[in-house]
C-alpha cells in the first residue's frame, strides 16, 4: 500500500502559524518508523503540483512540468476512447473578475448538474470543433478535447490555479506558444457565448455561479500505469483550496485517526509493503519501510524530526 497525501502542508502564513498546533500522533508515530527516502522539490510556482508529480512517478510516467497526461487517465475513466491521441481537460469554470485580477473559483462550486452540463458543453462545442478540436463530454465537471497540438502542450494543473490570479497561470504555462494564444482566444470566445446563456441566467436567478470560462489542464498522449497501487488521500484539499484553516486541521486530526492510524498499526505489525508520501505547495517527501536492525524498528535510539517541521518543510 503506498499513501498519498496532498495538500499536506501549505505556504500561507495562517498555515504556517497553525502547524505547530497539530497534534498527529499517528503521523509523529510514523515519522519515526518509515525511512525518508526520496524527495521531489521544486518551487511554488510549478505548474504540476508535488502530488502531481509523486503520482506521475509512482506511475512510471514521464513528462515535463505541466504536461502530465492526467486527462488521457480521466477520460479513459470516463469511458472515452482516449488511446493514441493526445487529450486535455476542458474544466467548465467560474471567473470572478476583481479590481486587480481575475481569479477561478473552485470548480466543484458550481455543483453543475448533468443537463446544465450538457447543454453548455453543445452550446460550445461549434468553437472547438471549429479549430479542429475532437469534443467529448465525459461527467458534468469534466469535458475533453483532443488534438495532436496539445501532444508536450503545458498548463497549470486546477489545483495550482484555483482561488488564484488566472492571467499568471496563463502566461506560465504558454509564454511563448501559438496553442496558448489560441486557448486564451477560445477563452474569450466562451466568455461571450456563455455570458448570455439561458442555462447561466437561470443559475444566477437561483444565486448559483454561472459557468463564464474553462480550465485547460492534463494535456498529452495516455501512458501506461506501472504500478496503480496508489491510495490518494482526498480530505484536505476542499478546506485548503477555500482558505479554511480551522477546517483544514479538524480533517488533518481526523485522517490521523483513520487511514493513517491502520498505516502505522500495519507498520508496527511489521509489514514492509507500505510507504507514504506527503506533498505540500513545493515538496513531496516519500517514506517507507525499510529494512532495519530490530531497535531501530522500534524507534529506540533515533528522534524523529517534528511533525511540524516535516510539513513546514513541504
Amino acid at each position: 500500500m503506498h499513501l498519498l497525501i496532498p495538500f499536506a502542508s501549505a505556504l500561507s502564513q495562517e498555515v504556517v502559524q497553525v502547524l505547530p498546533d497539530l497534534t498527529l500522533p499517528s503521523l509523529a508515530r510514523l515519522l519515526q518508523r518509515l525511512t525518508p527516502t526520496v524527495r521531489d522539490e521544486a518551487d511554488a510556482y510549478s505548474l504540476s503540483p508535488p502530488h502531481e508529480r509523486a503520482l506521475a512517478a509512482q506511475w512510471g510516467w514521464r513528462g515535463a512540468d505541466g504536461a502530465l497526461p492526467f486527462a488521457a487517465r480521466a477520460a479513459a475513466d470516463d469511458g472515452i476512447d482516449a488511446r493514441g491521441r493526445a487529450w486535455g481537460l476542458v474544466t467548465p469554470a467560474h471567473w470572478n473578475v476583481g479590481r486587480e485580477h481575475v481569479s477561478m473559483a473552485d470548480p466543484a462550486a458550481l455543483a453543475l448538474e448533468e443537463g446544465e452540463s450538457r447543454a453548455l458543453f453543445e452550446a460550445v462545442r461549434e468553437l472547438f470543433e471549429g479549430e479542429g478540436f475532437e469534443w467529448a463530454w465525459g461527467a458534468a465537471g469534466r469535458w475533453y478535447a483532443a488534438h495532436p497540438r496539445l501532444d508536450g502542450f503545458a498548463s497549470a494543473s486546477l489545483d495550482r490555479v484555483i482561488g488564484r490570479n488566472v492571467d499568471f497561470w496563463l502566461d506560465a504555462g504558454s509564454r511563448g506558444r501559438p496553442e496558448g494564444a489560441l486557448i486564451r482566444r477560445l477563452q474569450s470566445e466562451v466568455q461571450l457565448l456563455l455570458y448570455p446563456h439561458p442555462i447561466n441566467e437561470a443559475r444566477e436567478a437561483r444565486g448559483a455561479l454561472a459557468v463564464n470560462s474553462f480550465w485547460l489542464s492534463g494535456c498529452g498522449v495516455a501512458q501506461p500505469i506501472a504500478d496503480a497501487d496508489v491510495a490518494i488521500e482526498p480530505g484536505l484539499r476542499g478546506p485548503l483550496l477555500d482558505g479554511d484553516t480551522a477546517a483544514w486541521m479538524r480533517a488533518w486530526v481526523a485522517l490521523d485517526a483513520g487511514v493513517l492510524a491502520e498505516l502505522r498499526r500495519r507498520v508496527e505489525g511489521g509489514a514492509a509493503d507500505v510507504s507514504l508520501t506527503l506533498c505540500g505547495e513545493r515538496a513531496a517527501q516519500r517514506y517507507e519501510a525499510v529494512a532495519r536492525p530490530l531497535w531501530r524498528r522500534l524507534g529506540v535510539g533515533r528522534r524523529a524530526p517534528s511533525v511540524a517541521s516535516v510539513l513546514e518543510a513541504l
